[in-house]
């Protein structure tokens, strides 16, 4: 392995480059000085030998601005939160620059980290003259539960912020990770950096050493009311409605409309989330009075409601088929609830006149009828908090519901278009419950629901989004792990479809292991298509290629998968897309690491039989990408000369060079087929003789 580094010019797409762009002739690659044989290019370093580092994104503004402008460090009673304070003093003393931040849920840990990260860059910017860079670091382990420390980005000046405390508690050998989190921020010393890590209250090992020096245990939490005003007066720029958080400390005062819904024991997210709700506010009593419903989740009307029901079935029914058809007619509405009750429509005329009407049982409920639309949306939040009652309070309702909703989103079901909404309101159950079973029903709907693109993509939407929970994101990735090596192509392409989305700009590792299960598959079906066309979608975005290219190339050269075959020739595909060809050329033109590994993908691939029109196919891709000067013509030759060499006689190669009976070959195929380095004799016959049939 060389120990170069190389500059390139090409611009990382976005979106990716249209396959007509042409080839620049000026396109240069200049020589640094790393290590590891990376070639650096726009889109990142190419590696050969060195691991992809984690993905980083910058910790957002907004919650550095929370910490700047809107820090609260009291108690309700009025006691000192140290939890910021005693991190910044674990990160700036002598030894290893780290901080685990421990506690139970709910303590601000997160925003405490943050705090205590934009302080030691303060404190570098006074010291040193320049700040950090604050970053998150995704936890994208291949192994989740043996995660590779690794992989943990090291660039100078940064400060880090892993957050591991969804899933800390699976880690198979924790107190081996944390002597190697340790280990690792040792090393940060020497660049500059610093890392916090926030855990739950019992995932960091016990022990003593520099295990417990790096620990800061959350104990107390912020003030949930003081939390409010500080948001709603320094971020939301609302200080005129501090009166409404008043908690009438004066003699003949009142106390303000919300100063009741927070107490000693609300979280400080319960305090953002109220100043939130109150800087949104239209300002009216009425304004005021949904903002105040909505902080409680409805709670009183939700109560209300089903004790003034507790005898009727029929009315709760109803409630429940409205929040899951919203906007549908009244009679659809009436239909639903039938459905979910297995009761047939009323033919009896005396029980037909008998009782209220349906619009005044609706308004009932809390559902607002417009004409014959019936809605819940005029209360932010109301259907949402309905369901979550009925979750907890009727447990043996949850079955029932899930088939009926099955036979409601079925493609002629009275809810078919309402696969996105319910879907969304489900994936909000289901995290809000850590109820695994809802995303399972959701998964389910894949198979039974209509077979097209659109059902697929909503599917994959909706899992995408619980994927990424705090609180079922884990369940939800090996749910996915487990559906990518399932037999049915539906399932299998749903996956891949995630791993084209949000998914896979947070978790490009995990996407990537997926996606070789896919492209395994025994047929290339929709599946495997999908699955490249993700592939290639994760390279083009700025910054993956390395990873991509490095995870691809260990795929197909040192497990031999077909699905490392079927990556290798879909990435350097430049009829799809040549920016991922182009950069791996210029790499090869300076070194010769990178040469040697296209040339041995193309072996090992041409040496599968299964992956032969694959290899035709990616074969005239070239010789075309070639003639039209989008790829240098010396370098494409040149890789392809030594893998003639070796392969003259498979099939692929032998359909290049003599063509086949009843295919027209093109000029660019001919072309170059001519400056092939052929063994002399067959060079002469191909040279003396008529091209072949079809040339």
């Amino acid at each position: 392995m060389s120990d170069e580094s190389f500059v390139g010019a090409v611009p990382p797409p976005t979106p990716p480059p249209p396959p007509a762009a042409p080839w620049a002739p000026e396109f240069r690659v200049d020589v640094g000085g790393n290590q590891n044989s990376k070639i650096i290019v726009a889109a990142g370093s190419v590696t050969m030998s060195s691991k992809p580092q984690l993905p980083v994104a910058d910790i957002p503004q907004a919650e550095l601005d929370v910490v700047e402008l809107a820090w609260v460090d009291l108690s309700a009673r009025d006691e000192k939160v140290h939890t910021a304070g005693e991190a910044v003093e674990r990160l700036t003393r002598e030894g290893p620059r780290l901080a685990v931040v421990a506690g139970a849920s709910g303590y601000g840990k997160r925003t405490a980290g943050i705090k205590a990260l934009a302080e030691v860059s303060r404190r570098e910017r006074e010291m040193r003259g320049s700040p950090l860079t604050l970053q998150e670091i995704r936890p994208d382990w291949e192994r989740p539960g043996s995660p590779d420390i690794s992989v943990l980005p090291d660039d100078p000046g940064r400060g880090y912020l892993l957050d591991v405390a969804a899933e800390i508690g699976s880690w198979h050998n924790p107190g081996n990770v944390a002597e190697q989190l340790v280990n690792y921020a040792e090393r940060l010393n020497y660049v500059g950096s610093y890392l916090v890590v926030i855990a739950d209250d019992h995932g960091w090992p016990d022990g003593s050493g520099t295990l417990a020096r790096v620990l800061v245990r959350a104990t107390a939490r912020p003030s949930a009311h003081r939390v409010a005003e500080a948001h709603l007066e320094m971020v939301h720029r609302k200080p005129d409605r501090l009166r409404w958080l008043s908690t009438a400390s004066s003699e003949g005062e009142q106390p303000g409309s919300a100063a009741h819904l927070l107490n000693d024991s609300s979280r400080p997210a319960d305090g953002v989330r109220l100043a939130t709700a109150l800087a949104h506010a239209d300002g009216t009593a009425e304004g005021l009075k949904t903002a105040l419903s909505t902080f409680q989740e409805w709670g009183n009307d939700v109560q209300g409601v089903f004790k003034a029901t507790n005898e009727d079935p029929e009315d709760r029914a109803l409630l429940v088929s409205a929040l899951f058809l919203d906007r549908k007619d009244a009679l659809t509405v009436q239909s639903g609830a039938r459905i979910l009750l297995n009761e047939p429509e009323k033919t009896d005329v005396r029980a037909i006149l008998t009782g209220p009407d349906l619009t005044t049982r609706l308004e009932r409920m809390g559902a607002e009828v417009t004409g014959r639309s019936v809605t819940l949306g005029h209360k932010p939040g109301y259907a949402r908090a309905v369901l979550l009652h009925l979750w907890r309070q009727r447990a043996d309702i949850h079955a029932p519901i899930l088939q009926w909703l099955d036979a409601l989103t079925a493609p002629k079901g009275l809810a078919a278009d309402r696969l996105a909404a319910i879907s969304d309101l489900l994936v909000e159950l289901a995290v809000a419950e850590k109820d695994i079973r809802v995303i399972d029903q959701i998964h389910a709907w894949i198979d039974k629901g209509d077979d097209s693109s659109e059902h697929r993509k909503l599917i994959a939407r909706v899992l995408t989004v619980a994927a990424e929970s705090d609180t079922l994101g884990a369940e939800v990735r090996a749910l996915l792990l487990d559906s990518a090596q399932a037999s049915t192509e539906a399932v299998a392409t749903v996956v891949a479809l995630v791993c084209q989305g949000e998914f896979a700009e947070h978790y490009p590792r995990q996407s990537l292991v997926r996606l070789r299960h896919i492209l395994d598959r025994s047929a290339a079906d929709d599946a495997v298509l999908a699955a490249q066309d993700a592939l290639r979608d994760i390279a083009a975005r700025e910054g993956q290629l390395p990873r991509v290219w490095s995870t691809v190339i260990k795929w197909a050269t040192e497990k031999k998968h077909l699905a490392g075959h079927r990556a290798f020739l879909s990435l350097l595909d430049p009829s799809v897309a040549p920016y991922v060809l182009q950069v791996m050329l210029a790499a090869a033109q300076q070194d010769p690491d990178v040469k040697d590994a296209l040339v041995e993908g193309w072996n090992v691939a041409l040496a599968d039989s299964r992956v032969d029109a694959e290899c035709r196919q990616l074969l005239v891709a070239w010789a075309r990408a070639r003639e039209s000067k989008q790829v240098p013509e010396g370098t494409v030759t040149e890789i392809l000369n030594e893998v003639v060499v070796q392969h003259l006689y498979s099939t692929p190669i032998s359909a290049l060079i003599f063509g086949e009976p009843g295919v027209a070959n093109d000029a660019a195929v001919i072309e170059l087929r001519k400056d092939l380095r052929l063994p002399p004799t067959l060079s002469a016959a191909l040279h003396n003789e008529p091209s072949p049939a079809g040339s």
